[in-house]
C-alpha cells in the first residue's frame, strides 16, 4: 500500500491539474477575426468557482466558472483596427491567443458549391497566386456530425496567402475579398459547410420538432436509426457490388469488341454502402449539433448560405425548411443578423434544355423557395445566379461572380453603400390586361435583355394550364407576355427550368431576373416531406 498511495496521489494530482486549466473553444485561436461595433462573447471552461479574466485591445472583463465549469464573458464594443492584438485568458494558467485582428465576420455555410475551393473555381492559379490579403482570415470548421450538440468543435484560423487560399472557400473568398477591398477592414470567414447536405441538417431539432412539416421526416429517420441492421446493410452492399461489378466486367470486353470509332455502351454507376442512420451528415440536426451549435454565440455581422440542391424533391417543403433553419439560427445568436442565399445556378439537373414549355421542374421550384425566403423574412436577399452555371457541371466554376453578387447585398444593406444596385429584377406582381398579362418587378430600373435580342424564356398558360412559349417584350419597367395560343391567360412563368440558357431579362446594372411564376397552379414536389419517399416520387 505504500508503494501505491504516491501513484494515486500523482495520478489524482495530473487530473486536478487538467481541471483546473482555462481553456477556450476551437473557434478562439491564433489569427481570428472579432467583430467590431458589437459586444463581443468570450467563453471556455475551467474548474468550476475559478476566476477568469480576458483582457484584449485595453478593457479587461472578469468572472467566474459556473458550477459546470462554464464561462463566458462579454468585451465591450471593438473599433476596428488591423494591427494584429493578442487576447490573453487567465484563470490558474494563461492562454495567449495571438494576431487577433478586428474586422467583420460571417459565417459561409451550405453544401457542395460553398465547399468548393479557390484551387476549384475559374482561374485558379492566378486567383491564388494574387491572394496577398493578410487581413482576410478563414476559420474552416472540421466536416463532423453528431447527434447531440457539441460544445466544441475542429477547426483552425488561417491568413489569406497564396499557401492556405487554395483550400478557402471559393464563394466565401470572393465574397470576402470584395467586403475587404471596399470597406478597407479585416474580415473573418467561418466556413461550415458540407457537400451533399440538406437544410434539416443543419436545424436544431427543438426547431425541427416545432414544424409540422418535418414531422413525417423525423418519423422516418427516427424508423431508420431504430431498424438498422449493420450485418443486413453490409450483406446487401456486397451483392449489390458483385452484381455491379459483373455487369462492368460484360459491358467492357462487349465495348472492347467495338469498331473504331463506334459508341461504347456507359458503365452503370456503382453502388454505394448504406449509412448509419447515426453516423451520416443526412440525418436531422447532426451538422447543426456540431458545426454550428459550437460557434455560437461568437459574435458576427451575418451569414451567407448557398445549399438547396439536396432539398430540390422536396422544394416546397424547403419553403418552411429554409426560414425555420434561419431563424432558429438567429433566435439562438440572439441577432437579426442578415442572411444572403445564392440562388440555385443553372444546371441541366440530367435533362436537356428545356424544349417544351410546362415540364414540371424541381430545380425552379427550389429557387423558387428560395426567393420566397427572401421576401418573407427581413433582412434576407438571394444572389441570382441563373446566368453562370454549367449545364453539365453540378459545380460551376464561376464563383468570382457568385461572391460578388453576395457581397453586393451586404455593402448596401449592412454597409451603407445604397448607390450601389444589388439585385437583379425580382417578381413584383401582374396584372392581366385581355390577352396580355402585364409584370410588374422591383429592382428594374433600365429593364433590358442581355444579349440586345427579344425576350426569351416566357410562358404563358390559361386556366387548363396548359403552358406555350409566349412573346415578350419590355414596357418601361415593365415586361408584357402573351401568344396567340392563349386567349384567357392567367399565368407567366420565366426562365421555369433548372437550364435556361436563353432567359435574357437583366436591369440596368446587367444582374439577371429571378425566375418567377404568376400563377398558383399545384407543383410537383407538393407533399413530399420526407427524403425517403422522393425517389418513389419521383418515378410517377
Amino acid at each position: 500500500m505504500k508503494v501505491r498511495i504516491p501513484i494515486l496521489a500523482a495520478i489524482l494530482a495530473v487530473s486536478a491539474t487538467a481541471r483546473a486549466e482555462v481553456s477556450l473553444p476551437a473557434v478562439f485561436s491564433d489569427d481570428m477575426v472579432l467583430q467590431r461595433g458589437a459586444k463581443v462573447p468570450v467563453w471556455g471552461w475551467a474548474t468550476p468557482g475559478e476566476e477568469v479574466s480576458v483582457s484584449f485591445a485595453g478593457q479587461t472583463q472578469k468572472t467566474k466558472a459556473d458550477d459546470k465549469g462554464d464561462w463566458k464573458v462579454s468585451l465591450d464594443a471593438l473599433i476596428e483596427h488591423g494591427e494584429p492584438t493578442d487576447l490573453v485568458v487567465t484563470g490558474k494558467n494563461t492562454l495567449t491567443v495571438k494576431q487577433v485582428l478586428v474586422g467583420e465576420v460571417w459565417v459561409c455555410s451550405g453544401q457542395s458549391n460553398m465547399q468548393l475551393t479557390v484551387s476549384e473555381a475559374a482561374d485558379a492559379q492566378k486567383e491564388i497566386a494574387d491572394a496577398k490579403f493578410p487581413q482576410i482570415r478563414m476559420f474552416n470548421v472540421e466536416r463532423i456530425s453528431a447527434m447531440a450538440p457539441q460544445k466544441d468543435t475542429k477547426g483552425k484560423w488561417l491568413a489569406c496567402d497564396p499557401a492556405n487560399t487554395p483550400q478557402f472557400s471559393a464563394v466565401a473568398y470572393f465574397f470576402g475579398r470584395k467586403l475587404h477591398q471596399d470597406l478597407k477592414v479585416p474580415v473573418g470567414l467561418i466556413n461550415t459547410c458540407w457537400g451533399g447536405t440538406r437544410a434539416e441538417a443543419w436545424t436544431s431539432r427543438e426547431a425541427l420538432e416545432q414544424l409540422p412539416a418535418a414531422k413525417a421526416m423525423l418519423t422516418d429517420w427516427e424508423q431508420q436509426l431504430k431498424t438498422f441492421d449493420p450485418a443486413k446493410a453490409k450483406a446487401e452492399f456486397d451483392q449489390k457490388q458483385a452484381a455491379w461489378t459483373d455487369a462492368t466486367q460484360k459491358i467492357n470486353a462487349a465495348n472492347a469488341q467495338l469498331p473504331p470509332g463506334q459508341p461504347q455502351a456507359k458503365l452503370p454507376p456503382a453502388p454505394r454502402p448504406v449509412e448509419e442512420p447515426s453516423k451520416t451528415p443526412h440525418y436531422p440536426s447532426v451538422l447543426y449539433n456540431q458545426m454550428i451549435a459550437p460557434i455560437i454565440p461568437y459574435a458576427i455581422k451575418g451569414a451567407i448560405w448557398y445549399q438547396g440542391e439536396s432539398n430540390q424533391r422536396r422544394a416546397v417543403q424547403y419553403q418552411e425548411l429554409l426560414p425555420t433553419m434561419i431563424n432558429d439560427w438567429r433566435s439562438r445568436w440572439g441577432s437579426e443578423f442578415p442572411f444572403y442565399i445564392v440562388q440555385l445556378a443553372g444546371f441541366g439537373n440530367g435533362h436537356p434544355a428545356a424544349a417544351e414549355a410546362g415540364v414540371a421542374d424541381t430545380w425552379a421550384e427550389l429557387q423558387e423557395a428560395q426567393m420566397l425566403t427572401a421576401i418573407t423574412l427581413t433582412h434576407c436577399g438571394v444572389a441570382v445566379a441563373n446566368d453562370i452555371g454549367d449545364e453539365g457541371n453540378i459545380h460551376p466554376k464561376n464563383k468570382q461572380e457568385v461572391g460578388r453578387r453576395l457581397a453586393l447585398w451586404a455593402l448596401a444593406k449592412d454597409y451603407g453603400r445604397l448607390e450601389l444596385e444589388y439585385s437583379g429584377p425580382i417578381y413584383k406582381s401582374s396584372k392581366v390586361e385581355g390577352k396580355k398579362v402585364r409584370v410588374q418587378f422591383t429592382h428594374a430600373k433600365g429593364l433590358k435583355t442581355r444579349d440586345g435580342g427579344e425576350l426569351q424564356h416566357f410562358q404563358i398558360a390559361g386556366a387548363d394550364q396548359k403552358w406555350v412559349w409566349g412573346k415578350a417584350k419590355i414596357e418601361g419597367n415593365e415586361v408584357v407576355v402573351w401568344s396567340d395560343q392563349v386567349a384567357k391567360p392567367v399565368g407567366v412563368r420565366y426562365a421555369w427550368a433548372a437550364w435556361a440558357p436563353k432567359a435574357n431579362l437583366i436591369n440596368g446594372a446587367g444582374l439577371p431576373a429571378s425566375c418567377f411564376r404568376t400563377d398558383e397552379f399545384l407543383l410537383s414536389t407538393l407533399g413530399v416531406v420526407s427524403p425517403f419517399a422522393e425517389n418513389a416520387t419521383a418515378k410517377k
